[in-house]
């Protein structure tokens, strides 16, 4: 089961910074988990909210107002090239897309900027080292618009019937399903499994349920403590 750092290692370091992402590879995660939203002149800019804590909207700033803690994904991206040989690091990038937030995307620029800039790394077809999620099910139908090799994840918070979602997210062409942990369970990773896709968990923080969630099969956890993940995972029986 593969560990991929919440924000970065967003515990150990402000989130979503590149120095929780450094972190993070230096905590030995499988990956990163990262929020992009975009600024008024289309930089992609790595932040969770779409307001700073001083109350600015991040989408009505350029990208040399906003503060040196907040990166732009291309910032992380490079980060996040791990040099290892055998060490596929995964970059999954979370596309902000709410209605009533003051950058909600409905021509989906982002989504568009976002599959531009993985096939400007050169990850194409069948690579596991980025993988692009949203809420919004149009926004990840646009990625495959462009680059239908590109991995994508539908991210749900309730899961009220395993076996239709599965449907819906396969019918679409996805790769995954990031389920909230508290609406995983067995049903949902059969079905999943059966179909081809993988389950991805969030937020799981407690070493019980990465314990639990391991023995249920899933493909990985999101969490913001990787090195407790990674220690658990050693400790577990296999």
């Amino acid at each position: 089961m593969r560990v991929i750092a919440h924000r970065g290692a967003s515990v150990a370091e402000r989130e979503n910074t590149l120095e929780a992402f450094r972190a993070a590879v230096r905590l030995n995660a499988d990956g990163v988990e990262l929020d992009v939203r975009r600024t008024a002149n289309g930089v992609l800019a790595v932040h969770h909210d779409a307001h700073l804590p001083d109350g600015r909207a991040i989408v009505e700033l350029q990208d040399d107002q906003l503060p040196g803690w907040v990166p732009t994904l291309a910032e992380v991206m490079d980060v996040c090239q791990v040099p290892e040989a055998n060490r596929e690091f995964l970059v999954n990038i979370e596309i902000k897309s709410n209605l009533g937030e003051p950058d909600y995307d409905e021509e989906y620029q982002v989504s568009t900027a976002v599959a531009g800039l993985i096939l400007g790394w050169g990850f194409g077809e069948g690579d596991r080292r980025a993988i692009v999620s949203s809420f919004d099910m149009e926004a990840i139908n646009r990625i495959r618009a462009v680059d239908a090799g590109i991995a994508t994840a539908y991210l749900t918070f309730e899961v009220l019937a395993p076996d239709l979602l599965v449907s819906r997210v396969v019918s679409a062409g996805h790769t995954a399903i990031h389920p909230y942990v508290a609406s995983t369970s067995q049903d949902l990773v059969d079905a999943a499994h059966e179909a081809g896709l993988e389950i991805n968990v969030w937020t799981v923080n407690d070493p019980d349920q990465i314990t639990q969630l391991a023995a249920m099969g899933v493909d990985a956890v999101i969490t913001d403590v990787p090195d407790i993940a990674r220690t658990t995972l050693a400790s577990s029986p296999s």
